[in-house]
């Protein structure tokens, strides 16, 4: 092993991870774990050691690069490679070559056997590189959480993973990476697709919302129990049940579920919607009652938000609501990550302490075929779009069956339809209650009242003020390479407009996406603050 060249490799990765570089600085480099033999064409080349000393070769004992440079030909539009095993780095190298690399990601097990590596061969290059990262030992849990804050597919392209087989192959270690892997990109992949589809239309709607929001100044204090009601088909059994169980409860309807409880007779506490899709007002033209409190996504639709004087806007994870939290107002911040209203509701349960959840209406699949309650939207929306051509059983029909995934599922002599997107929200509404199995928010004392924190100043002073830092930035590259808290922050929030934008712009560069997200982002502003 080669002192010298270990050290020169710790100093060029301290400046890339100078955790990982003082842990390995005190690795054994002496254990054997690798033997290093020499390539036809003159590389070292890392071979694992077996129990009995055999010793199993990491790269072809031919030509290492040239068989690197093949296996990386086989990407086509992605441009975020992740590497199961570090070798000798031929794989990483010809990556980075490429032009359309964005990111390259090398997992590796086993201290010792890494710095026996750093000890081999020269990794500087690879270090030096600022599209390189390394992660050592790293659970699932930080594979899943690294890839979620550094994947960004509108900048990034696709993805795509490389396991050197004689590396990882039998490696139970590896196996749990990639099952990391696969669980962190299905959840960028459906946020992608989020963003992609109502990106320009959340950003729209959250600065629009703001002067909204600056007007908001009641409070909201702790509550006991609540029952929550979705507008899945039981719910129409569920009515009188509810009206059993609400003494003493807050009552929280989802959007969706308000009119079949109005046309019910019963009037909630709190509404809660999230969606910025203007289809979201149909929810509402029975209109809302004075007292019932209306809980809102900051990208909700304005003219939603403007019905009344009785609500409360929140926070989702979307970087520009994070970005406005910490620099104007601390609104209250929901999890939403169950991509559903009716889990955002419980999350608001749970905001507002109570010790008692009950849901109701939850079906997340479609009983019989069936799938809203009566008294919901879409009864009176298909009635208004009815012809003697498209009739009311084919409008539902066409809803039932839009979706591919749609399956038929049988228990017992029942039987429903469920999609994808249903069995998700299901999941997520499961885990979340598990989590708070144990009393959820009624334990706990001195509970936070909903409200709002002071603003730092007026929302107009505040979108100049945005508008200004944006005219200030000239790439994404602070997303790359921070340089403080605050750029990060503002890059991140062009983002879901960046994913809108490359889904009608697919082959639009780098340089070319961030000019028309920028160009957007200000013409959207300057349209408010002229107004």
């Amino acid at each position: 092993m080669d002192k010298q060249l270990f050290e020169r490799n710790l100093l060029a990765l301290s400046k890339m991870d100078g955790d990982l570089c003082a842990r390995l600085s005190s690795a054994i480099t002496t254990r054997g774990l690798y033997r290093f033999i020499e390539s036809r064409t003159g590389e070292s080349i890392p071979a694992l050691t077996g129990p009995e000393g055999a010793a199993r070769p990491l790269h072809s004992t031919v030509d290492p690069r040239k068989e690197g440079e093949r296996l990386i030909s086989t990407l086509s539009g992605e441009g975020y490679v992740i590497l199961l095993g570090l070798g000798g780095g031929f794989a990483a190298e010809a990556a980075l070559k490429r032009e359309e690399t964005k990111k390259v990601l090398a997992i590796e097990y086993d201290r010792d056997g890494l710095a026996e590596l750093l000890s081999a061969r020269d990794y500087i290059l690879l270090f030096q590189d600022p599209r390189f990262r390394l992660l050592a030992d790293p659970p699932g849990e930080l594979i899943a959480e690294y890839l979620l804050n550094s994947y960004f597919p509108a900048l990034d392209g696709g993805i795509r993973v490389f396991p050197l087989r004689a590396r990882a192959d039998g490696d139970g270690r590896f196996t749990a990476a990639g099952d990391a892997i696969k669980g962190a990109i299905d959840a960028v992949s459906r946020d992608y697709s989020a963003q992609a589809y109502f990106g320009k239309r959340w950003f729209s709607n959250i600065i629009r919302n703001l002067p909204l929001a600056e007007r908001q100044r009641s409070t909201l204090p702790p509550v006991k129990k609540a029952l929550i009601c979705a507008a899945g088909p039981s719910l129409e059994e569920d009515l009188p049940r509810i009206r059993d169980r609400r003494q003493g409860a807050f009552l929280i309807a989802t959007d969706t579920s308000l009119p079949a409880l109005l046309q019910g007779g019963i009037e909630p506490e709190g509404v809660i919607s999230i969606d910025c899709q203007h289809i979201s007002y149909h929810h509402f033209f029975l209109g809302l009652p004075a007292k019932t409190a209306l809980f809102l996504d900051l990208a909700s639709p304005p003219p939603v938000a403007a019905r009344t004087e009785n609500r409360f806007f929140f926070s989702s994870p979307h970087p520009l609501g994070v970005y406005i939290r910490r620099l104007w107002r601390p609104l209250p911040a929901l999890d939403t990550s169950g991509a559903n209203v009716t889990y955002a509701a419980f999350s608001l349960a749970e905001t507002l302490g109570a010790g008692r959840i009950e849901v109701y209406g939850a079906d997340f699949s479609y009983p019989r075929g069936k799938t809203y309650a009566r008294g919901t939207y879409i009864y009176p929306y298909f009635e208004k779009l009815q012809t003697r051509f498209l009739p009311l059983e084919a409008q539902h029909s066409g809803f039932l069956y839009r979706d591919s995934s749609l399956r038929k599922q049988e228990e017992g002599d029942r039987w429903y339809y469920e999609t994808q997107s249903l069995r998700f929200y299901r999941e997520a509404l499961k885990r979340k209650t598990a989590a708070g199995a144990g009393g959820f928010g009624g334990g706990r004392k001195n509970l936070p009242l909903f409200s709002p924190g002071p603003m730092r100043q007026s929302a107009l002073d505040f979108l100049r003020s945005y508008r200004r830092s944006i005219e200030g930035l000239h790439s994404f590259a602070a997303l790359e390479n921070p340089s403080g808290q605050e750029e990060t922050e503002l890059a991140a929030t062009l983002l879901p407009l960046a994913a809108s934008v490359r889904k009608n712009h697919p082959s639009f560069s780098s340089g070319e996406l961030f000019e028309e997200v920028r160009t957007t982002s200000l013409r959207e502003l300057s349209i408010l603050i002229r107004s």
